[in-house]
């Protein structure tokens, strides 16, 4: 190889991201790290562009890759925070691909330098003007908010245009909260496959991806309790399903079960259960989050209940939070995990948990809904 060609492949350096892609960036003669406007599939596509970014500078052609980077436009930009960050799980980079076709179509062909303050304030109110829902639009500002700082980042512009206060704060209905009597009537009226799912998520908080992910090795009847360590994701419009880690370290825990409750796990898994997953469909295999859904939004329509199946976590939060558990406790038996000063205090004492299942059971019983329904 030619000398000068050995000196042009020093030039710079290439990096390899989590996507699989290369990142090609330089030290240009502002004395600043300079990226390339876009990511290459190869290695060696990001080296022939060094290779004409180094020619360019020995011509003095170069333009300070600030102003190119600004001229990408607001999709290419949010694609690449997408499928970039690490910190971006497969659902959420979903939900966000949704909701820019729903709500920032006006903004992803501009070029991020041309997104001002105003353009956004304005393409806000018209938002909000529309027929999207209000979650949605504010989750659809977080994520411009959030591709707009990699953009300042990048140094592509100067400072973020979302500087609407509060836009992206998503203040939700006040969920409902089942009654005792009420979850009972559910696990009643549900399929009996499903009534274990319905008072593992009322009496326990499990969430239904949790439920999807549980084995049999998992529920332990003569400790009463269930162990949360995975979750089952299934992404609707790629239709992809894979388990996963918990979001955080909270997530994995083990659970005590009602005493109330421990029939109706029995019956469960001598009669519902698959060989390996405690919920199985027809077909013995693992059981579809959608199946569960269904089934508890006929049970529901039966009850005459207005809840969604997640409501059940929050009724169950709320059912232990009435036996006198504490902050911390109820953190733990739930998994959350929000603040890293959550997690400092989640010190709950070991056995505190046990405690708290038997006193469900009490509030159960004082409400006549211990009796759950034999096969």
């Amino acid at each position: 190889m030619p000398r000068g060609k050995q000196r042009d492949r020093r030039f710079g350096s290439v990096r390899r991201l989590p996507s699989g892609k290369f990142q090609a960036s330089f030290i240009g003669p502002n004395g600043k790290r300079q990226a390339a406007p876009n990511t290459f599939s190869t290695r060696v596509e990001a080296e022939r562009w060094l290779l004409r970014v180094h020619e360019s500078l020995e011509r003095e052609e170069w333009r300070d890759s600030g102003a190119q980077l600004g001229r990408r436009t607001l999709k290419d930009y949010a694609e690449s925070y997408l499928t970039e960050n690490p910190n971006v799980g497969e659902r959420w980079a979903e939900t966000s691909r949704r909701n820019m076709r729903l709500h920032l179509t006006p903004l992803l062909d501009m070029p991020v330098a041309s997104i001002t303050p105003a353009v956004v304030r304005s393409w806000h109110a018209q938002a909000l003007a529309g027929t999207g829902g209000r979650t949605s639009i504010a989750q659809t500002y977080r994520l411009l908010r959030s591709v707009l700082n990699m953009a300042v980042l990048d140094e592509a512009i100067q400072k973020n245009p979302c500087q609407i206060p509060r836009a992206g704060t998503d203040r939700p209905k006040e969920r409902p909260i089942a009654s005792p009597a009420e979850v009972a009537a559910l696990i009643e009226a549900i399929t009996p496959r499903y009534r274990a799912a319905v008072a593992l998520a009322a009496w326990c908080g499990l969430r239904r991806g949790e439920l999807m992910a549980l084995r049999v090795t998992d529920v332990d009847l003569e400790k009463a309790t269930v162990r949360v360590d995975k979750t089952y994701v299934e992404l609707l419009e790629s239709r992809r399903r894979f388990e996963k880690e918990p979001k955080s370290q909270a997530g994995r825990r083990v659970v005590s079960i009602p005493p109330h409750v421990l029939p109706l796990m029995a019956e469960h898994l001598e009669t519902w259960a698959g060989p390996e997953f405690f919920f199985v469909g027809h077909d013995g295999t693992r059981m579809a989050g959608n199946a569960l859904y269904q089934a508890f939004v006929r049970a529901r329509k039966v009850v005459g209940v207005n809840l969604s199946f997640h409501d059940l976590r929050h009724t169950g939060q709320t059912l232990a939070a009435a036996t006198g558990a504490s902050l911390a406790d109820l953190k733990r038996r739930l998994g959350h995990s929000s603040t890293a000063a959550a997690l400092r205090y989640m010190h709950a004492v070991e056995g505190r948990d046990a405690e708290i299942a038997a006193a469900l059971s009490a509030v159960a019983e004082a409400n006549n809904a211990t009796q759950l329904p034999s096969r």
